[in-house]
């Protein structure tokens, strides 16, 4: 009873946060039923490989040695199972190793690609945000521009008033003066 409560709340505390992605998920999921496998595999290979003949899985330990070369597809040919059983646990072990570290080396690989995504993302929002501060910075000088031309058009308009000149923006150039001879 120990050995499920453990891990229960094994799987519990890994796979518990809700913020991991997907893909780390799937690989702590994957790992753990590669290790069950190698476990369970370990055991059943010897109890089917027990009385045949020319059997070399015949103990825990080296039938235990045998998955973890068979799973990670490394296999030395010094351990390897001879009846049918024990071919098909095997190929099962064979499988679920294959699997197991694809899902593995595919999560390491998403993981840099997502810490690359959101490098090139602040990077971009860094750019927008200056791009965006340099658009308020020229708006703001537009309307300090716009602000001072109608403050000289007031003061060109209020001189052209007194002089009795008119408006010299109004009129067009090379047109005389009202009073003035052409």
């Amino acid at each position: 009873m120990v050995l499920p409560a453990f891990l229960t709340r094994t799987v519990r505390l890994l796979l518990g946060r809700a913020d991991r992605p997907l893909h780390t998920q799937a690989a702590v999921v994957a790992t753990l039923v590669l290790g069950v496998t190698m476990l369970l595999g370990s055991y059943a290979a010897v109890a089917a490989e027990r009385g045949a003949p020319s059997a070399n899985l015949t103990s825990y330990p080296k039938a235990l040695w045998w998955s973890v070369e068979t799973a990670t597809t490394v296999g030395y040919g010094d351990f390897y199972p001879v009846t049918l059983w024990g071919r098909l646990i095997a190929c099962v072990v064979m499988f679920v190793g294959i699997t197991a570290y694809g899902m593995i080396t595919a999560a390491i690989a998403a993981w840099f690609v997502g810490r690359e995504q959101k490098r090139q993302h602040r990077l971009t929002q860094a750019a927008h945000d200056r791009l965006l501060g340099g658009e308020r910075r020229l708006s703001a000088d537009a309307e300090a521009l716009y602000a001072r031309f109608d403050r000289l058009e007031g003061m060109i308009a209020s001189r052209g008033g007194r002089h009795g000149g008119g408006d010299d923006l109004t009129r067009g150039y090379g047109e005389p003066r009202p009073g003035e001879q052409s």
